[in-house]
């Protein structure tokens, strides 16, 4: 299933508000990224459907192997691309707006050759 970048906005949502709080509902993740609950919850149909996420009788969500893997890519993207923004002069704050926008359409060779110059940095 080819997953749009909205998608994987809210599996990276979803890793990062289970890895600062446990566990993860609609409600958390409407209040995190500012969208209404009925936008979150058709959201969560579409990555259950793709198999990305599940939902327990609780309506606690967590993520799959493979919308785990998805989600820590992009957080990887997120972090590496912010680290490099702000080490080049950029504001943390446009930093990460930007990386954003960046993270959902590059290339891997791109990624990986970036993410290398940013370690090699350090």
């Amino acid at each position: 299933m080819k997953l749009l970048e909205s998608g994987e906005m809210y599996l990276e949502t979803i890793l990062i508000l289970h890895n600062k709080n446990g566990a993860v509902r609609s409600l958390d993740i409407a209040e995190y990224m500012g969208f209404s609950k009925p936008s979150v919850s058709r959201a969560m149909g579409i990555l259950r459907g793709g198999g990305y996420i599940l939902t327990d009788a609780d309506g606690f969500i967590t993520l799959t192997d493979s919308g785990r893997e998805r989600a820590e890519k992009i957080y990887e993207r997120h972090t590496v691309l912010t680290d490099m923004l702000i080490s080049i002069g950029v504001s943390p704050e446009v930093a990460a707006d930007d990386a954003c926008k960046i993270e959902h359409d590059l290339s891997d060779e791109t990624f990986n050759a970036i993410k290398k110059h940013v370690r090699e940095k350090k």
